[in-house]
């Protein structure tokens, strides 16, 4: 009788195993905590933290149509984007709302598309209903790659040790390979939302492990941390991050959800164009993401509505945490326009009954 192979398939796997906090969402699984919350948060600000991201949504597309075809149904310019670049577009309906955003990222004989997990399934349902003729072929391909994220301040330089100064030669939104005595992975490099440098390092499973293993020993000057999804969450709310499924879903148009940026108003049709132009062209936006400050303690899974001091419903908060360095219950809302100005008072009434005062307040909530 032949013994079963016990050992982990994926990084996820992998490091639920060595004991750290796991959380089940829909199927799929990630770690919630490493070490504590606090220390995590820091590495953020101030070092460098190496998140396990392999659990976002990954699409492979085939095809010499990938990139003409994204060109004609996406928002952003992506029919002569160069190999080994990498750049954000978003898929819209023809409504002009979100179905996802996503990170394309070119190998030539093939793109990636990285979405949130959450929107995975329908981005990959978008893209198969607009094609007709062309040659375009999508996968499912979150079992055949896994997925670091390193950043922070330090990232620039932390990245070194494991590549040396290779990494002087990639420019902001490329990648090249890294092929070192005993690790093969692709090293995508772009800006975070600070402005520092971000790393992706896209690998199989045992190239993956080793890159954690690598670092999560490493003991040198640098305030390193392996970052857990409870400790991000309440770093890109305090950074006003948007994501799926709260903030990017199918409720919101890319106007209200402040990513303009990721479209190009130049480039000719997309799916959703007309709405999305016309929202601009007639200032026809009806509310905005916005932070949200509680003069309260808020607890546990509470949901809020938000309202003005008439009692009529002026917006809805999609996240919200605890902020250890603002020491005080922080959140993202989408709030209609007329009260989306900063310093504005509203009231939000959870769904226990509660009413708490809050105070509409700029992204980011640090900087």
């Amino acid at each position: 009788m032949l013994e079963t192979d016990t050992r982990p398939t994926d990084l996820i796997e992998y490091l639920s195993e060595k004991g750290f906090d796991t959380l089940s969402i829909d199927g799929y699984k990630v770690i919630t905590k490493y070490s504590t919350k606090e220390k995590e948060i820091d590495s953020l600000y101030s070092g460098v933290g190496l998140r396990n991201i392999s659990h976002l949504g990954i699409i492979e597309l085939k095809g010499k149509d990938v990139l003409d075809f994204l060109h004609r149904i996406s928002t952003n310019s992506t029919q002569n984007l160069p190999k080994a670049h990498t750049k954000v577009t978003l898929f819209a309906s023809d409504k002009g709302r979100i179905i996802g955003v996503t990170r394309l990222i070119n190998f030539e004989d093939y793109q990636l598309l990285v979405c949130g997990r959450e929107n995975k399934s329908k981005v990959m349902g978008w893209v198969r209903k607009y094609v007709i003729s062309d040659d375009v072929h999508v996968n499912d391909a979150n079992g055949k790659y896994s997925l670091l994220e390193l950043s922070g301040p330090q990232a620039d330089s932390f990245i070194r040790i494991i590549c040396g100064d290779v990494v002087n030669e990639i420019d902001t939104d490329t990648f090249k390979i890294i092929h070192t005595e005993n690790l093969l992975f692709f090293l995508i490099k772009f800006k975070d939302e600070r402005g520092y440098n971000k790393f992706w390092l896209l690998s199989d499973f045992e190239n993956s492990k080793r890159l954690v293993n690598n670092m999560f020993e490493y003991d040198g000057p640098f305030n390193f941390s392996l970052v857990g999804e409870e400790a991000y969450n309440t770093y890109r709310i305090e950074q006003g991050v948007p994501s799926a499924p709260n903030e990017l879903n199918d409720n919101y148009n890319p106007h209200e959800a402040r990513l303009m940026e990721f479209i190009d108003t130049q480039k000719g049709c997309y799916i959703g164009q007309e709405v999305i132009g016309r929202l601009d062209t007639y200032n026809k936006v009806q509310k905005y993401l916005v932070g949200i400050k509680f003069n309260e303690e808020i607890f546990g899974e509470e949901q809020f509505t938000l309202f003005n001091n008439d009692n009529e419903e002026v917006g809805s908060i999609t996240s919200l945490t605890n902020s250890i360095k603002l020491e005080l219950p922080i959140g993202l809302g989408y709030i209609k326009t007329t009260f989306s100005s900063a310093g504005t008072k509203l009231i939000a009434k959870s769904t226990n009954g509660r009413s708490v005062t809050v105070t509409v307040c700029d992204l980011p909530f640090i900087k």
